[in-house]
């Protein structure tokens, strides 16, 4: 069975295919620098046309969407209904959403007939219980709006944390874990007997800890003064917070790799906010789960920067923790979750074990 798997982004477009249930990676392509200026190529349909896909051999294609809402909280078979309830929840993750989207339609103009199902990023944490997933906020901005904790990078925690159980020799549901999904984007989550229980990024993924140019948590009330005393607008704001904040604010860089290169004074207090903030969310999970079978670095910071995690883990408080590595597979685990979905519609296949 060959599942492809498909995750567009604003300006890239990056493509697996696997060979299933046995998990073998048959091509790996990406697109980069798409509508910018001087790419040869400008729009999504010219990106999937130069990835030149084999449609007519595929069984399925898997797409990574970033935000479900809590109307998907598995991965489900895309309509014009999905859709339009994906086009919804556009607002709560406009960096992300209508580029999944735009991936999903040209991907559907050039194979209409086959099966395209969407993973999410926030379905891993739809099992946190509500006093982790609720703001203390008057309770109709979640009962009429919707406003709660989602949680994002979902494939990655999830992966890691069958990933650990292996490793660690452990039933998957009897795991505990913190697992830190740390790149230009990056968030932790408290996993308990194998499910996430509390996240760092919340609304959208702009809480929590501090990321390449995303802020991570502030006072609220940064805003309103940015907005009455700055006079700046809500867009400003959300530009500002999103994409010109975390270590590009505070040193002008968002590579780890850069900064570490010229260790100047900025850069290192960057990465000490970086890594004390990593540090403090570390200490409330193990006050949240009790025992801690391990911390699971992944991403690209966590996965190749021995100096973050080092730094991270010499916390006198952690000196008991067993700390790991694991190389994120995204793309695998959403391959695995469309092999799910067609078994549930009587296809024999296994997911990867």
């Amino acid at each position: 069975m060959k599942i492809a798997v498909l995750n567009s982004g604003s300006s890239s477009l990056k493509y697996k295919l696997f060979e299933m249930p046995e998990g073998r990676l048959l091509e790996s392509k990406i697109v980069e620098h798409i509508g910018e200026e001087n790419s040869d190529i400008q729009t999504h349909q010219e990106a999937l046309a130069h990835l030149a896909i084999e449609y007519n051999t595929l069984d399925a294609m898997g797409h990574r969407v970033v935000h479900g809402g809590e109307k998907f909280s598995s991965a489900t078979l895309i309509d014009a209904e999905v859709l339009a309830q994906l086009e919804h929840l556009t607002p709560l993750a406009p960096l992300h959403n209508p580029a999944n989207i735009q991936g999903i339609r040209v991907a559907q103009e050039n194979a209409p007939h086959l099966a395209q199902i969407a993973v999410f990023d926030t379905a891993f944490h739809a099992t946190m219980p509500k006093e982790a997933f609720l703001y203390a906020l008057p309770l109709e901005m979640y009962e009429q709006h919707h406003i709660r904790r989602y949680g994002f990078h979902g494939s990655s925690h999830a992966f890691v944390t069958q990933e650990a159980a292996k490793l660690l020799n452990k039933d998957v549901d009897k795991i505990n874990l913190i697992t830190l999904h740390l790149g230009n984007g990056a968030s932790a989550c408290a996993v308990k007997n194998g499910k996430s229980i509390d996240t760092s990024m919340g609304f959208t993924p702009l809480e929590g800890l501090v990321m390449g140019s995303r802020c991570g948590d502030i006072d609220p009330a940064i805003v309103l003064y940015m907005q009455r005393e700055l006079h700046l607008s809500v867009d400003e704001v959300d530009t500002l917070l999103n994409k010109e904040s975390g270590l590009l604010g505070l040193c002008q860089k968002n590579d780890v790799r850069n900064i570490l290169e010229d260790r100047d004074e900025e850069s290192m207090l960057a990465l000490k906010i970086m890594i004390r903030r990593l540090q403090k969310y570390i200490g409330a999970y193990m006050a949240l789960l009790g025992r801690v079978d391990a911390v699971v670095f992944t991403g690209g910071i966590g996965e190749n920067s021995s100096y973050i995690r080092d730094a991270v883990m010499q916390s006198e408080m952690f000196v008991a923790l067993n700390a790991i590595v694991i190389q994120t597979n995204e793309e695998l685990y959403i391959a695995n979750e469309v092999v799910g979905f067609l078994k549930e519609k009587d296809l024999q296949a296994e997911p990867v074990n």
